[in-house]
This record gives structure tokens, sequence and C-alpha cells, in this order.
């Protein structure tokens, strides 16, 4: 077993109180010390690398995505519509993906987030043609080969059209091939210790899209096979409008209502809360991830971000469906997280530090991995991202933590998940970008022209 130092970077953040301003040693990938400047390590090591041109953070986490989004960025239709005209626009196109689509979106995808820094990226995948039954089990593989970890979710779409809904019928599964599939794929893959790659949650897409029963019957296999809970959740106020409609409830009262008002559940977007919803969901500890460029391109409105986390409710990043937010890069997702909630808040009280810790920390405890993910620390896994500040951009920046948002670095130098390099001087070290651009690229025009 090799041990490595990674010796006196420039920067570190640890994400936590913790001095390592002399780097970490890293053995059998788990981060066993950290080195305060000017010491040597106690633990004997093996190698060390040179980090003095690096700014070091924890891997980023992604806590909500569709992978098969990329596959449909940009579409001249619904680039200026918001949430319910452009699913209804989307919709019969995606009814149309297959599986090599998919496994290229979902390469694609994770591609970028760990060009960006992401370590750990969380699947929001609903879509089950008939063509792609095994969208799961493809999307394992993807990963896999990539050397990413990620949260793959069992979503579910089972209210169509016919029964007031907003996707095709078409598109729609039966709650006992959804609970069927869902237990299957929980016992295949799901892994439990703290150096998994691989976790599964259970995932009904949204209120206007799956019916009451498989939102309690979801709950209810969630907790016997002990997994996680997602979905959207006000996210605009359409869908407020919906619930109260359909269901006779806002959202948060038909959340508990199904029983996901707790602590294994987390949700996408969470904007439009009220006082008591948001006291609601802190006291239960429902965590919230914030899509900021996705809120703002579909212009749903802004998560009420410090409300939510003094009530008591974790709040993480995800950069969205990649037709949403159009690019699965998670340090920019952490920049505009900075300056959208500084609208709402102030720039006193959202620091760069605050957006990293929702990038990190926050998004670690939404995904229920927060005692070894987000941070450096002793014991933690060794996930790290490195960035060089040497661009024209940065020249004139003081601090480095700061300049990573506020001078905007969207490309990582390295990155080591589990204490193995998975980019090393910029380049993937498990694929070939420019072939798999070509392929995904190729697949994309063939989806939209079929």
């Amino acid at each position: 077993m090799t041990t490595v130092w990674i010796k006196n970077p420039q920067a570190i953040y640890t994400a936590n109180e913790l001095d390592a301003s002399g780097g970490v040693v890293i053995s059998g990938g788990v981060i066993v010390e950290l080195v305060a400047l000017g010491q040597q390590p106690t633990t004997p090591y093996d190698q060390f690398y040179d980090a003095s041109r690096d700014v070091i953070i924890p891997g980023l986490i992604n806590s909500h995505h569709h992978f098969y989004q990329t596959l449909t960025r940009a579409w001249k239709p619904v680039v200026n519509a918001p949430l319910f005209p452009w699913l209804e626009n989307l919709y019969p196109v995606w009814a149309k993906l297959n599986s090599e689509q998919l496994y290229l979106a979902t390469q694609v995808a994770l591609s970028e987030l760990v060009m960006s820094g992401c370590t750990f990226a969380a699947d929001h995948h609903y879509l089950f043609p008939q063509q792609l039954t095994d969208a799961i089990d493809i999307q394992v593989h993807a990963s896999q080969s990539l050397g990413m970890r990620v949260m793959l979710t069992r979503g579910s779409m089972s209210l169509g059209q016919d029964q007031g809904g907003l996707p095709p019928q078409h598109t729609v599964q039966e709650i006992e091939t959804i609970l069927a599939d869902s237990e299957r794929l929980v016992r295949t893959y799901h892994q439990r210790d703290a150096g998994t790659m691989v976790n599964i949650a259970l995932a009904p897409c949204s209120p206007f899209s799956v019916t009451r029963e498989i939102m309690q019957q979801s709950a209810d296999l969630a907790e016997k096979l002990d997994v996680r809970l997602h979905t959207h959740l006000a996210e605009t106020l359409d869908e407020e409008q919906f619930c109260l409609k359909m269901f006779g409830l806002r959202t948060v009262d038909y959340l508990e209502i199904v029983g996901w008002l707790n602590n294994r559940t987390w949700l996408a977007h969470g904007i439009h809360f009220n006082a008591d919803e948001i006291k609601r969901l802190g006291e239960h500890g429902v965590g919230i991830c914030h899509c900021p460029h996705s809120n703002m391109r579909l212009a749903s409105g802004i998560c009420p971000t410090l409300d939510l986390q003094a009530a008591g409710a974790p709040i993480g990043l995800g950069v969205d469906g990649s037709a949403s937010g159009d690019a699965s890069n998670l340090i920019l997702e952490a920049k505009q997280a900075l300056y959208l909630q500084r609208l709402k808040y102030g720039a006193e009280k959202i620091t760069p530090e605050l957006a990293l810790n929702w990038a990190t920390q926050g998004s670690a405890k939404l995904l229920g991995r927060a005692d070894h993910l987000g941070q450096i620390a002793v014991g933690y896994q060794a996930d790290l991202a490195f960035y060089r500040l040497e661009e024209l951009r940065f020249s004139g920046s003081h601090d480095p933590i700061s300049a990573l948002l506020l001078c905007g670095a969207d490309q990582v130098q390295h990155v080591m998940v589990k204490g193995n390099w998975v980019v090393k001087d910029k380049e993937m070290q498990c694929v070939d970008i420019e072939e798999l651009r070509a392929q995904h690229h190729q697949q994309a025009k063939y989806l939209l022209a079929s």
C-alpha cells in the first residue's frame, strides 16, 4: 500500500477549522494525516507530490442532475420557456432515448463534472421507455469506467396526461414495475461502506408526474431497504398550483401526507416555501439541493437557503439537468450560488467559503455520506480537487480560496478520487474526451432528428 504526502499546497480549504497548510498524507484511499505548515509528516510515506502551485479543496459533490439531458442542451424550441412548457416540449424527445445515447450522455455529464472538480455526483433518472428499462444498469457501467462516485436514483413517472399529469402517457410505468425494479437495483448495486463508489436511492420524479401511491410506497420501500429518497419539490409556482388543484394540498403538506417529511429525504430546488413550511422542513432534517443556474435559466425563483439552513435543513448544490443548467460544471455552480444568494441575503452573509461548503459538506449531508466525504480531515476519503491560479483571469488575485469563485475557476489541474488520480494535468485518465465528444454529439443530432 503506497502512502503519499500531498506536500505544501499554495492554499488548502478543508471545509472545517483544521490546519492542513503543510498538506495531507494519504494511504489506502484515506486521509491519514494533516500536516501543519513547515512540518514533516509523522506518518512514514513512500512518495510525495509537490502541490506548491495548487489550490486544494475537498472533491465537490453534485447532489442533483439529469445526465441524459446533455443530449438536448440549448435546443431552440425551449430556450425561452419556463418549466412546464419546457417539459411538455422535451418529454416526447426524451422518450426516444436509447441505451447507447444514455451511456454516452452519462459519460459526458460525469466527465464535465470531474473536470470541474466534482468527485461524487447524484443523478435523477426517471425516464424508462420501453427501449430503456435497464437505464440505471447502463449508468452504473458508464460511471464505473470513469472512476467517479455516483448516487444513481431510480426515478419514476406514474401520472400521465390521461390522469391529469404532465408526462405523455407512453412515458409512465405501472407501480408494480417501478417498485420491483427499485428493489432489484438496491439489492444489486447499493454499497454501504465508507469507500463506496455506487449508491442507489428512490426518486419519484415530481408531484406533477407521479401518483400519491408511488410516493407513499417508495417511502415505505426506502425505509425497508434503508436508502435515501429524492424528488423535485416547490420549484415553481405552477407546481404549487398543481398540488393545490390535484391533491388539495400545498407542496410540504403533500410531502408529509405521503410519508416523506424526514431526514431520509432530499429535495431538488426548494424555492417556494412559506415560513411555516421552512420551519417544518428544518425540524425534520429534510435536505434541499439548490440549483442556481437552472432556477435562473427557467426563471423559477431563488431558494431561501439561509432561512432553510437556520431552521435545520441541510443545503447542498446541484447543476441540475444539462438542458436547464446547460453545463455540468460544479465549481461554476458554486460561483453562481454565491452571486444569486447575495441578491437575496446580502454580500456579508454569503461568502465564498459558504458556497464551497454547500458544494462539499452540504451535498455530502444530503446524500447521507457526511461522515467520510465533503471535508479534508483524518479518516475521510481522499477525494481532492486541485486548481491552479495561473491564467490571466487570476492575475492580481490575493486570497486563493476566494479567487476560485470570484475570478471564475472552471477547470481543475488534477482530481483524486479514493486516492487515485482521475484527472492529471487536465487530462481524464480513463476516457478519450475527443472521441467521447464526437460520439455524443452525433447521437444528440440523431435523437433530435429521429
